[in-house]
This record gives structure tokens, sequence and C-alpha cells, in this order.
């Protein structure tokens, strides 16, 4: 089964410096029968103005993981962790027993993101933060891991989660396969492109949420970059 979340129908919000869309609810979109996927509580899709950001702020018993598609966004926290994550890397933060973390887009341009928060499988523990580079050049055609707390993923960035997140870049008429159990909460949204989902087509931007699917196929109907979260 596959929802299609269309990008023209999400909630959301214009503060202006931040244009944000929301695939679940979040802050001031709520909608009780749109509260999450599975273990996956957020999927925002954010803008964000040169040289303005989010202030600190608290976050706990969340794993928090950012996907910059482009642009760099600038994150410091209370454990003194700092760094600056450009367009086709990924940050994680496990925000554990609690944390207070600022995010700043210090560059001179737009700044866009996905942000992906995904529940922990056990509440509290040390806050962490980690960043790392994945470039789009090393996922062309098949599935790269970039942040898993399932074990075997040893090359992701660790999250406390029953959950994987996963990236490609198809070129049109490309296809990638991912094959996954019938239980677990499967959501894809591609970054920019057009690809076509076990037959469902799926615009940039738009979320699939999809269950009870044993394997997808995903075909590029035009030059694709897509993010896949796999949760329980």
């Amino acid at each position: 089964m596959i929802e299609l979340k269309p990008y023209a129908k999400l909630g959301g919000a214009d503060h202006g410096w931040l244009k944000a869309k929301h695939h679940f609810s979040f802050a001031s979109y709520y909608d009780p029968e749109n509260m999450g996927h599975g273990a996956l509580r957020v999927w925002n899709d954010d803008e964000i103005a040169p040289n303005t950001g989010f202030p600190a702020h608290p976050h706990r018993d969340m794993e928090i993981i950012t996907y910059v598609r482009e642009g760099a966004i600038t994150h410091q926290d209370s454990l003194g962790n700092k760094g600056r994550t450009e367009a086709g890397d990924v940050q994680v933060m496990s925000a554990g027993s609690g944390i207070r973390h600022s995010e700043y887009n210090l560059e001179p341009v737009t700044t866009r993101i996905f942000q992906i928060w995904i529940e922990p499988t056990t509440e509290g523990g040390q806050p962490t933060w980690g960043a790392k580079p994945f470039p789009k050049a090393s996922r062309n055609g098949k599935f790269v891991t970039l942040a898993s707390g399932i074990k075997g993923d040893n090359d992701a960035l660790p999250i406390r989660a029953d959950a994987r997140v996963l990236g490609t870049t198809l070129k049109a008429g490309e296809t990638a396969e991912y094959s996954a159990d019938k239980a677990r909460h499967l959501y894809l949204v591609p970054a920019v492109g057009r690809v076509e989902v076990n037959g469902v087509a799926v615009n940039a931007r738009d979320g699939a949420a999809i269950r009870n699917e044993e394997a997808l196929k995903i075909t590029a109907l035009e030059d694709s970059e897509l993010v896949l979260v796999d949760a329980a």
C-alpha cells in the first residue's frame, strides 16, 4: 500500500525567514489522523533564509536527522559540539535525556533541508551529535545507508532507533530496488526529480507512505535524488 502525500497539500508555515512544510503534525499544524508513520514522527521540508536560523532550544528523547539539500547548516549545542553540515552531508543528534542546540544558516544563499525525527527505542541516555559527508557520486544508482540504529549498518551515522535513513541518486530511466519486511513503515521523498514507486508516480518533495510492501522498485522518470526512511 502506498499513500501519496502531495507537496501542495502538506501542512506548513511561512515565518518569513523560514518556509516550512510538514509531512506530519508539527507545531501549529495539527492533524490527529497524521501524527507519524510508525516510529517516524516528523519530516519537515525547511527553507531557511541567509543569516537566519533557529536559536537555542531544547529537545529530549528523539533522534533528529538533518539531510542538507542545498546550502549549509551550522550547529552548536549545550555539550560544546559545533559543526557546519553542507549539501550532500548529514548530521544526527540523539537528544537522549536532554540537550539544547541552535541551527543557523550562515551562508549567503537559502539553505534547504529535510529534518527527520524518529522515536528512539529507549528513553534517556547521554545526548550525542555527529555529522558525516555522503558524496552523491557514491550513491549513484543504489541506496546508501546514511543513519541507522540497525545492527550491521556500520558505515552509517548511529541513531538509537529501530530505523535507517537511506539516500540514492538516479539518472532518468535508472532503477533502484529496496527490500523490507511487510511490517516495516517506509517513507520516501524525492528531494529533486520525479520517480515511480511500484507504479505510483511521486513528484519532487511529495511523500510516499508505504506499508505491506515486500519490495520497492523505484524508477526515475527524470534525474532524481531520494531520501528513504525504513522504521519500525
